[in-house]
């Protein structure tokens, strides 16, 4: 059971068991009536062959109060795609797979590269900032709610919990993240955040003094949560990071717009568990380690916004702040660990830092050999100024797609 403890910038709204699924969900229904919801899906086509999205999707298909579901498919070829139209036919709610390998998404893809407004980095921010393109397009609901697809962990639950802040009339909340414990097979989750992302806002914070954009992530619970939800009219100028930094960069981004007072986080699970990535120590491409880079670059750039000046001495100087920071957390996670039963793997932990201390100077280094990088992918608003005719281009490539397969137009 949670505490009620309020220790941030941000409200913090707590699960304290004293609510059921069915009120909560009446609640909703009622709610729908005027603000009606929907659901992001991102999704790989390899997950529609696991066991986390199949339960996830029979979980959804109970889920009264939704009015719409936007799945985006990615690296799935044309008979992959006329079997995930398959795959969600079991969902009553409105729903559409954006096929985003398919030739009629790809030429819209094309023509915004030809005006320098396209992502430029496939992946999950691609894969979000068209789903949300979508949303905007067919103006079906006031709130959208967005999570993974490989939660083993799912329940209606999580869903009910995440959008009710957003929707709840007398509330004045425009965002909302999600927060859980990462305790899976006995053992701590949650490296990066827990061996990364606090320990290195915690050494930011003592080399430049208690700036705001660090307290307001410092208050996030679990700033790497994958679930979040909105309200619709957040989307038309919400720039998404196209590389592994999309979280913190939806945070920044929607604090810049909206500010402290309109953003909360909510306790949406008693336990979570999901995909879990390597550490990849060996490969600075993929996994953790390339996620720590991305983390880390998205922070420092922040942060640049702000007026704060970086150089290779400081830069250093984090990473040996951060060493310490760190050292010092895991200690207090490994008895945390003790007094409940889990297990942590001490070597693994301390190896965990020591990549991500020496990715801190990696991250310093690109940051600083490309001031003119801009990872964020434009804002819809300034899509739709380029080409007014997007959201019907949107539509109509989703819709024809699904003709051309036997699905749902």
């Amino acid at each position: 059971m949670s505490d009620f403890f309020q220790n941030g910038a941000i409200a913090t709204l707590h699960g304290l068991g004293t609510r059921s699924l069915d009120d909560l969900e009446g609640e909703l229904l009622g709610f729908a009536k005027q603000r009606p919801m929907g659901l992001v899906l991102p999704s790989l086509y390899s997950e529609l062959e696991g066991p986390a999205l199949a339960h996830i999707v029979e979980v959804l298909s109970q889920v009264p109060y939704l009015s719409q579901i936007v799945i985006g498919l990615d690296r799935a070829d044309r008979e992959q795609y006329a079997h995930a139209l398959h795959y969600f036919s079991r969902l009553p709610q409105h729903h559409r797979v954006l096929w985003n390998d398919g030739p009629r998404l790809k030429a819209i893809d094309e023509q915004l590269q030809t005006l320098g407004l396209a992502p430029r980095e496939l992946g999950k921010g691609r894969n979000v900032w068209y789903c949300f393109g979508y949303v905007q397009a067919t103006g079906l609901v006031d709130a959208v709610a967005l999570h993974d697809c490989d939660i083993l962990t799912y329940d209606r639950a999580l869903l009910a919990r995440l959008l009710y802040p957003v929707v709840h009339p007398r509330f004045q909340y425009d965002f909302c993240k999600g927060y859980y414990p990462r305790v899976a097979a006995g053992k701590l989750g949650g490296r990066v955040c827990r061996l990364l992302v606090t320990p290195l806002l915690r050494a930011l914070r003592e080399m430049h003094g208690e700036r705001p954009f660090l307290t307001y992530l410092d208050s996030f619970r679990y700033p790497l949560a994958g679930e979040f939800s909105l309200r619709t009219e957040v989307l038309a100028n919400l720039r998404i990071p196209s590389d592994w930094g999309l979280e913190i960069g939806v945070l920044s981004e929607v604090q810049r717009n909206y500010g402290n007072r309109r953003i909360c986080q909510v306790d949406v699970a008693d336990n979570y568990d999901h995909k879990h990535q390597e550490l990849s120590e060996d490969d600075a491409s993929k996994g953790l380690s390339r996620m720590s880079v991305d983390i880390v670059k998205a922070v420092l750039r922040k942060l640049a916004t702000q007026g704060v000046v970086f150089s290779a001495e400081s830069i250093r100087t984090l990473k040996a702040t951060y060493y310490r920071q760190a050292l010092d957390f895991l200690e207090a996670y490994y008895h945390d660990a003790i007094m409940n039963g889990l297990t942590l793997d001490r070597d693994g932990e301390e190896r965990a830092v020591e990549l991500f201390s020496a990715n801190i100077l990696s991250a310093g280094e690109r940051f600083l050999e490309r001031p003119q990088e801009t990872p964020f992918i434009p804002s819809w608003n300034r899509i739709q100024s380029a080409d007014p005719d997007i959201f019907e281009k949107l539509r109509s490539a989703v819709s024809q797609d699904a003709q051309d397969a036997g699905g749902p137009a």
